[in-house]
């Protein structure tokens, strides 16, 4: 197994836990408890995995021992050869489970839940309208796998679409099912304001940002400047008569997050807080992969976002992601929700990419 001293340290690192849980001076700290029991419940399914594995291992073992002693018996070595034959097809198959397990979880923020970014780029009208789609696909993909999309702020268009929305999306491995579609996304159709048919080609911007907790974030109340003005656009009686919607200003970074889709200004202010700290977290953790990985963009999981990553071609019912050559003719379903063909191209690619590395 090309992971076998890894999951032995994972192995050790288990124990370890263990034995710190039960540690009175861990109970007492409610926070140091929490973590640890955190990362017990993370490495407990791939301990498992690689002991029944090792467990496996030594059954083929002495099945093989066995049939090296029987060569004169002819039915005792064929249900031997039989058997083994089962065993090594199970224990392939518990590999790979194990490999996917061990390389999820190696992922840094593949516990973290996400907020999702979608801006409408080159195609005006109707690149709004492609941006709104991304949307329900995206909602509709979150909702097949047991994940909460919360909107955080939108502008809507007056035909349906969006020039911007902002949504998190909460739940186990969130991040991993969305950490592929930061990029520029390209949608080739026949738009809804185009009246002579002619096919038009419009881009649309999606960031997918891990989101970060208060502690993984210092943010210092001096270095934001925060505005409050009443809200515009759909929004019910509250729009333009009370000044609920907030905008913050991150001196240091010059990012600028405002949100008016709640009534309440707290509420506003701790939506905004939430994306500004994703974004401080997203941008540090970009400085720090291109200070360690020449090729990253190159890379499919880096949430680079400076290319063309995907094209939904409509006449021909297409679906061209452009970093793995992946094509798949099925958009229509794909853009219902069932995205999971591409994410498991696009894991499967970067498993490979990754066992490489190791």
């Amino acid at each position: 197994m090309r992971i076998r001293e890894r999951l032995e340290k994972t192995e050790a690192r288990f124990r370890e836990l263990e034995t710190l849980l039960a540690d009175p001076q861990a109970v007492r700290d409610r926070n140091v408890f929490q973590k640890l029991g955190k990362e017990t419940a993370q490495l407990r399914p791939i301990v498992e995995g690689f002991l029944q594995y090792k467990r496996t291992e030594k059954e083929i073992e002495s099945l093989r021992h066995s049939l090296s002693g029987s060569q004169d018996d002819e039915a005792m070595k064929g249900l031997i050869e039989d058997e083994l034959k089962e065993l090594e097809g199970e224990q392939a198959k518990r590999e790979a489970k194990l490999e996917d397990l061990f390389l999820r979880d190696m992922e840094p923020n593949a516990s973290r839940d996400v907020i999702v970014e979608i801006r409408a780029g080159t195609g005006g009208e109707e690149a709004a309208l492609f941006a709104a789609d991304l949307f329900r696909m995206y909602n509709m993909h979150a909702s097949k796998h047991g994940l909460r999309v919360e909107v955080m702020d939108m502008s809507p268009t007056g035909i349906g679409g969006f020039k911007e929305i902002i949504f998190g999306v909460s739940g186990q491995y969130a991040y991993n099912w969305f950490k592929y579609e930061s990029g520029i996304h390209r949608v080739q159709r026949v738009p809804r304001t185009e009246a002579s048919g002619r096919i038009h080609t419009s881009a649309v911007t999606v960031a997918v940002l891990p989101e970060a907790a208060e502690e993984d974030i210092e943010i210092v109340p001096s270095d934001l400047r925060i505005d409050v003005y009443r809200a515009s656009g759909a929004g019910g009686q509250h729009v333009n008569k009370t000044e609920s919607a907030v905008r913050i200003t991150h001196m240091p970074t010059g990012f600028v997050v405002a949100c008016q889709d709640e009534r309440s200004q707290l509420k506003n202010k701790l939506k905004a807080m939430r994306i500004l700290r994703a974004r401080i977290f997203d941008f540090r953790r970009e400085q720090q992969e291109a200070a360690t990985a020449k090729n990253r963009k190159e890379q499919v999981g880096s949430g680079d976002r400076s290319g063309k990553i995907r094209t939904y071609n409509y006449p021909d019912n297409r679906l061209t992601d452009h970093r793995i050559g992946l094509t798949l003719h099925s958009l229509s379903q794909i853009l219902d929700g069932n995205l999971d063909p591409v994410v498991a191209a696009l894991a499967e690619d970067e498993k490979v990419r990754r066992l490489t590395a190791l």
